[in-house]
C-alpha cells in the first residue's frame, strides 16, 4: 500500500482533491517552524520603539508578551546605560575655546546651562553657589560657567550675571543682568524654578517660590494698612 505521507506528485494531486488528508508534519519540523516563526516575531519587535509596543500590546498573545517583555527590559537597560553616560553633577569651568565642543556639540537630548560671570561680583558668586547645588540635584543637565570676557570678548560687566540655556546646541532662554535675578535676595529655589520654565531642569517645586514671597509681602502690607471699617469705628469713637 502506498504511503499517504510520501512526497509524490500523485499524493499531492490526491491531497488537493481532498482524497488524501493533509500531510502530517513531523514533530521536529513543527518545532523548527515554531522556532523560526518566533525568531521572526522577535525581529519585528526589535523594529518597534517602546511607544509602538505599548500601542500594539492588545494584538499580542501570551507567548508574544514573554518575548516583548524580554525585549522591553533589554531596551530599558540600554536606555539606562545611555543615561548614566550623560551624568554630570557639577559646574564645569570652560573657556571660549571649549564653547563649541561643550555647548554647540553637547549631544542629543542634552540641556546646557551656561553662566557668564566675573570674580568680584557678589551676585555672580551667589549664582555659582546655587548652580553647584542644582548641578548635584539635576545631574542629567550640563552646568557650565565661564569668565565672561574669556568666552565673549568685550562682554560688558553691566550684563552680568548672564545665564544662557541651550538644548542640543540651540539657545532656548537667556537671563541677562542683575535685575532679572532679583539681586542678592535670589534663593536657589527661585533659580531652579526659572530654569525649569526654560525646560533645562524638571523641578519638583509646585509653584514659583518668588510668588510665595510676593504673596507674603502683600499680605503683610495689607495687614499693616487699617481697613475702612476700622477707620470708621475710630471716627465714631471721636
Amino acid at each position: 500500500m502506498q504511503d499517504p505521507n510520501a512526497d509524490t506528485e500523485w499524493n499531492d494531486i490526491l491531497r488537493k482533491k481532498g482524497i488524501l488528508p493533509p500531510k502530517e508534519t513531523p514533530k521536529e519540523e513543527e518545532e523548527e517552524e515554531q522556532q523560526i516563526l518566533q525568531q521572526s516575531v522577535v525581529k519585528t519587535y526589535e523594529d518597534m520603539t517602546l511607544e509602538e509596543l505599548e500601542e500594539n500590546e492588545d494584538e499580542f498573545n501570551e507567548e508574544d508578551e514573554v518575548a516583548i517583555e524580554m525585549y522591553r527590559q533589554k531596551r530599558l537597560a540600554e536606555w539606562k546605560a545611555n543615561q548614566i553616560k550623560n551624568v554630570f553633577g557639577e559646574v564645569v569651568e570652560i573657556s571660549g575655546q571649549d564653547y563649541v565642543q561643550e555647548v554647540n556639540k553637547a549631544g542629543q537630548g542634552i540641556w546646557v546651562v551656561l553662566h557668564l560671570y566675573k570674580q568680584g561680583i557678589p551676585l555672580c558668586t551667589l549664582i555659582n553657589q546655587h548652580l553647584s547645588q542644582l548641578a548635584r540635584k539635576f545631574p542629567q543637565t550640563k552646568f557650565l560657567k565661564s569668565i565672561s570676557t574669556t568666552c565673549i570678548p568685550n562682554y560688558p560687566d553691566r550684563n552680568l550675571p548672564t545665564v544662557f540655556v541651550y538644548f542640543e546646541g540651540e539657545m532656548k532662554a537667556q537671563y541677562i543682568g542683575p535685575l532679572v535675578f532679583g539681586g542678592m535676595n535670589l534663593k536657589v529655589e527661585e533659580l531652579e524654578w526659572r530654569l525649569s520654565e526654560s525646560g533645562a531642569v524638571k523641578t519638583d517645586l509646585e509653584e514659583n517660590p518668588r510668588k510665595q514671597i510676593e504673596d507674603k509681602l502683600m499680605s503683610s502690607i495689607r495687614s499693616s494698612i487699617p481697613s475702612r471699617r476700622d477707620s470708621e469705628s475710630e471716627e465714631d469713637d471721636d
